[in-house]
């Protein structure tokens, strides 16, 4: 913390801090008006990562996703955009298409990879004692 960074934070850690805690954080620090835009995006990820999302609502879900990208154009420099922040638009499609998010989510995977990247001893067949300790742990 010597350097205020944020280190060794998995997908589903950033994905709190974004959705809990960001808005507080930047409570006192910025501007209202890039403040209310920032938690409103913190908002709208709250609402497509809900386990039940009413149909009817996603129009309005969508609509909102894209009058964020707008505001946080006139907020925030060009080099900040890139093609990750565009594709928040299309978010509410995907959950028209497959359902839910969290369905689709990798944090259960994560979670097993990490268990198996405990396994490893040897650092240069990695695979191989995988394979034997996990063997070994479910015998």
């Amino acid at each position: 913390m010597e350097d205020l960074k944020l280190m060794d934070l998995k997908s589903l850690d950033c994905h709190d801090l974004m959705q809990d805690l960001l808005p507080v954080a930047i409570r006192g620090i910025l501007p209202k008006n890039v403040r209310q835009v920032i938690t409103r995006v913190c908002l709208f990820f709250n609402a497509i990562c809900r386990k039940v999302i009413d149909p009817i609502r996603l129009d309005d879900i969508e609509n909102e996703a894209i009058i964020l990208l707008c505001q946080l154009e006139m907020y925030f420099p060009p080099s900040f955009f890139d093609i990750m922040v565009h594709l928040i638009v299309h978010l509410v499609r995907e959950i028209r298409l497959c359902g839910p998010m969290f369905l689709r989510w990798m944090y259960p995977i994560e979670r097993c990879m990490k268990i198996f990247k405990g396994y490893v001893k040897n650092p240069y067949r990695p695979e191989t004692s995988i394979v034997e300790r996990y063997i070994a742990r479910k015998q």
